[in-house]
């Protein structure tokens, strides 16, 4: 199986299965980055669960709030 993706130079990049790297996910926990391939069972039933948040609109659209 091969994977195609696109570069920095918008050309598509052929990969075979033996040329593929696995990618380690790193997450913030307890104010510390920690891999999530370490994580117990409880902690990634925990990180499965999470919401992202999401910014919608314009910051700017409150300038009259005062900064502190």
């Amino acid at each position: 199986m091969c994977l195609e993706i696109m570069n920095e130079n918008h050309r598509v990049v052929t990969l075979a299965d033996d040329e593929r790297q696995p990618c380690e996910v790193w997450t913030r926990v307890m104010g510390y980055h920690r891999p999530t391939s370490s994580f117990n069972l409880g902690k990634q039933s925990e990180y499965s669960e999470r919401k992202y948040f999401v910014e919608t609109g314009n910051l700017d659209r409150d300038a009259s709030c005062p900064r502190h």
